[in-house]
């Protein structure tokens, strides 16, 4: 499961349609806790808010959104609570480590959208993030501690 830090709009197609199926799979175990997912780690900062089902129902409003300025159909009406205006904190290295995450994929698969945006340094955070100076997060899993301290410097 990922759901990223960044503004959905340096998404790739695959990128957004499987954060939108991702979001929707967090918003099915906040809505019934103790089942399978219920302890992967990035629920965590949703698990935290006032109203977690709130909280990720924001998150995929964004997301959705961001599908409909594409012309994507995205059922809007599988969100079952939204409205929080809670903003959660994310941690200026941890964007940029997913950000670098992000940009690896689009290299990859989708040369165009990395093209327009690889040069940039610092992405826009979702609109529910607020970015502050801190580490990348104690819950991602990051593969080595040497791309901890590239991403750190």
């Amino acid at each position: 499961m990922r759901l990223w830090s960044m503004h959905p709009r340096y998404f790739d197609r695959q990128a957004l349609t499987a954060c939108w199926r991702e979001g929707l799979l967090a918003q099915s175990v906040l809505t019934k806790p103790g089942g399978g997912y219920s302890h992967h780690p990035q629920l965590r900062r949703f698990q935290q808010a006032e109203d977690p089902r709130a909280a990720i129902g924001d998150y995929l409003h964004a997301i959705v959104d961001e599908a409909d300025a594409r012309g994507y159909r995205f059922s809007r009406d599988k969100i079952r609570v939204a409205g929080s205006g809670e903003h959660l904190l994310v941690n200026d290295r941890q964007l940029a480590y997913e950000w670098q995450r992000l940009l690896a994929k689009l290299q990859r698969r989708s040369h165009d959208t990395w093209e327009r945006w690889h040069a940039l340094d610092r992405p826009d955070p979702h609109p529910m993030f607020v970015v502050v100076d801190g580490p990348i997060a104690e819950w991602e899993k990051v593969p080595s501690l040497s791309a901890r301290h590239h991403v750190d410097e």
